[in-house]
């Protein structure tokens, strides 16, 4: 599993938490990287999705699927919140 760190925070440095969307890359923080294999039939469903939905991404899709699922099977912390919350009001 590989991250990137942010680095110590200086005094006065505004930070926006590693799990709130921050303005450029997709999140601020730590990424991770991740190679799956899905069922054709769930790929065939996020290409459509994404051929008519052209401000997500694949990245977007993944994680609020993820953070749903986390959110609804009893996750309490914080940032799955937030990226379930963005999943349901992008761009919020």
């Amino acid at each position: 599993m590989e991250s990137a760190n942010q680095g110590p925070l200086q005094p006065g440095t505004p930070r926006t938490p590693p799990c709130r969307r921050a303005p450029g890359p997709p999140l601020n923080g730590a990424l991770v990287s991740l190679e799956t294999e899905m069922p054709e039939v769930l790929f065939d469903g996020m290409r459509r999705f994404l051929l008519q939905h052209p401000d997500w991404d694949q990245y977007q899709v993944i994680t609020a699927a993820l953070a749903f699922f986390l959110f609804q099977n009893g996750s309490d912390h914080s940032c799955v919140s937030q990226h379930y919350l963005d999943g349901i009001f992008p761009g919020s």
